[in-house]
């Protein structure tokens, strides 16, 4: 008898065109829907923005991103909001070629979005990308749902990338694939890997925010490969599950200013470590 092909939706904010490739691919999955979430960053107001400023970017920083938009120059902020926009459009023209159906939300939490999540009939659930998701929308496909962590689980859950392990002084970062669980980075792990890490001081010096994008870049490849595949060992009832000892490790936050200068501090030790 043959087996059913497992249904999966895809949630994320864009760039996850290889992996619907690779889905695609899979002769044992049916993708029956993208879902793009549009408000990608939470609302907020004024001050906690200003207040959320300097915390992470600094007094300076800050100064210089309001001033930005009283004059109307673009910010990095909104220069990010158009790539995210043109990642979407992208993600969608290359779905439509797959013949998969796109829904563009607003949120993935409100009801519209949750009652076409419902009428999908989805097997299991995918983030790529996304913002943390609650359990009224993961435990919505009959497994559940899979995300696809870039950090070694459980040693190191949550984020930014790369950003932790650098600091710590890790030889390698890993890509977990993992059951969604109401905490963060926590569910059944089904699949890990690791790559090499070693800070190129001769290309970025002490531009560690670039070596931070072409990096995460470098990530993209693998991490569809592992979702894929992972995927697969669900649809045919091969996947392992394995508990996450959470007592290990802890989870990571987004680095405030003082931690992103200590992380400077720790590069210029570094360097001149490099250059002796």
């Amino acid at each position: 008898m043959n087996r059913e092909k497992l249904k999966t939706i895809v949630l994320t904010h864009g760039g996850a065109n290889r992996l619907l490739e690779l889905l695609a691919a899979l002769e044992t999955v049916r993708i029956v829907g993208v879902f793009l979430e549009t408000k990608t960053e939470p609302e907020r107001k004024f001050k906690e923005k200003i207040k959320r400023s300097i915390r992470y970017d600094g007094y300076l920083a800050t100064a210089k991103k309001f001033s930005a938009k009283v004059f109307g120059s673009e910010t990095n902020g909104a220069g990010e909001s158009k790539a995210v926009r043109e990642s979407q459009n992208d993600l969608e023209n290359f779905a439509e070629k797959l013949n998969v159906p796109v829904y563009k939300v607003e949120d993935y939490h409100a009801e519209s979005a949750v009652n076409l999540m419902r009428e999908t009939g989805a097997d299991l659930g995918i983030l790529y990308g996304t913002n943390i998701i609650k359990e009224t929308v993961f435990s919505i496909p009959k497994l559940g749902a899979i995300n696809i962590h870039q950090g070694l689980a459980p040693i190191y859950r949550g984020g930014p990338t790369v950003f932790w392990e650098l600091f710590n002084n890790e030889k390698e970062v890993g890509i977990t694939v993992h059951y969604v669980a109401a905490k963060v980075d926590t569910g059944d792990i089904i699949l890990q890997k690791t790559v090499p890490l070693q800070y190129d001081f001769a290309r970025y010096k002490l531009d560690y925010e670039s070596f931070f994008g072409d990096f995460r870049t470098s990530l993209k490849e693998p991490s569809a490969q592992l979702i894929a595949e992972a995927v697969g060992l669900i649809a045919s009832g091969q996947e392992p599950r394995i508990k996450q000892d959470t007592s290990l490790g802890k989870r990571y936050r987004l680095p405030t200013k003082s931690e992103k200068d200590a992380l400077l501090r720790i590069l210029k030790k570094r360097l001149k470590e490099y250059n002796s």
